[in-house]
């Protein structure tokens, strides 16, 4: 089959497009044609082997794909070959067939096309499980979201708008401000040009924000922190920055508040029950076009080391998708 290949650790312009050998089916798994997958900033930490997980050389990036089931492995009943599915493969979906364990994937929803599936779970479902779950947004709160106009970011935005909270989305230029307006942000921040802990307090009068989503990390974090509200909630969401920040831990005494992990994939495997009910009500919200996802660019497999660098460069816009 054709694949992005990873055959060393290292960056997008590594990695090679080639034939690797058709994946079989374990017992519990399913063997999927994958027709687009999603582009997120895992696969680019991962392909540098910087991720939780190191897959084992050599290895397709690509962790969120939609497709067809072409084979079932012998322990699997709740699929039918020929169905249409959507799967969290964690990497191996930069290729035209990948095997996924049986309980990563989902029966595709009705009326959702393959790219809007593909670019969904990540995305939305990180953004979704940190408001609702970690931070337990409330109506008429204030939401500051960082990297606002990424993936995660414009879905926090977006969500952070139909969940009734008031949303100052950061970022980093007006072109990516103006998008994070359309999905609903009240306020901006353009935090090349402007002191983010400053402004904060000039949009809230002085209270600051009481919930953060932070994706991206790096020098920003403290300046956000230092935004908080009293008893305000800080999610910790990725570090696309680059660097893993170190907090000066007087900040959540002094403000009472609250810093919190927010690590979907996880959370998914080990809350299944309440990780398929905040899908189920993602698709309800996109089915009935509350919530629309931002498809930046379409890919060809042979140039997604493209989107991952446009990811690594922070020029994407919303989502990438490679369309198989």
């Amino acid at each position: 089959m054709k694949a992005i290949i990873c055959n060393q650790f290292g960056l997008p312009d590594s990695l090679i497009f080639g034939e690797l050998p058709d994946p079989k089916p374990a017992k519990n798994q399913i063997l999927i044609a994958v027709e687009a997958c999603g582009v997120n900033f895992p696969d680019v930490l991962i392909i540098q082997g910087k991720y939780q997980f190191k897959p084992e050389l050599p290895f397709s990036p690509g962790g969120e794909v939609a497709g067809k089931v072409l084979e079932l492995g012998e322990d699997v009943a709740q699929f039918q070959v020929g169905q249409s599915v959507l799967a969290l493969c964690g990497w191996g979906g930069f290729a035209e067939k990948v095997a996924v364990d049986a309980d990563r994937v989902f029966a595709m929803p009705p009326g959702l096309s393959p790219e809007v599936a593909a670019t969904t779970l990540y995305s939305y479902g990180t953004s979704f499980h940190a408001l609702k779950d970690r931070a337990k947004l409330q109506e008429g709160e204030t939401l500051l979201v960082l990297g606002a106009a990424g993936g995660v970011g414009l879905a926090a935005v977006e969500l952070g708008k139909l969940m009734g909270a008031k949303v100052i989305a950061a970022a980093s230029t007006d072109e990516k401000l103006e998008l994070c307006r359309e999905k609903g942000a009240s306020e901006t921040i353009n935090y090349s040009n402007e002191d983010l802990k400053t402004r904060i307090k000039e949009l809230t009068g002085g209270k600051g924000v009481d919930v953060i989503y932070d994706p991206v990390g790096g020098d920003f974090t403290e300046a956000a922190l230092r935004g908080i509200a009293w008893k305000g909630r800080y999610l910790i969401v990725g570090f696309a920055n680059g660097e893993i920040p170190k907090i000066p831990m007087n900040l959540p005494l002094l403000k009472g508040c609250a810093i919190l992990g927010v690590f979907w994939g996880q959370f998914s495997k080990l809350e299944a029950k309440q990780s398929f009910q905040n899908i189920a009500q993602l698709v309800q919200w996109i089915n009935e076009g509350k919530i629309q996802q931002h498809i930046s660019k379409r890919y060809s497999l042979q140039d997604s080391p493209e989107a991952l660098q446009a990811l690594l460069d922070r020029k994407m816009l919303g989502k990438g998708v490679v369309v198989i």
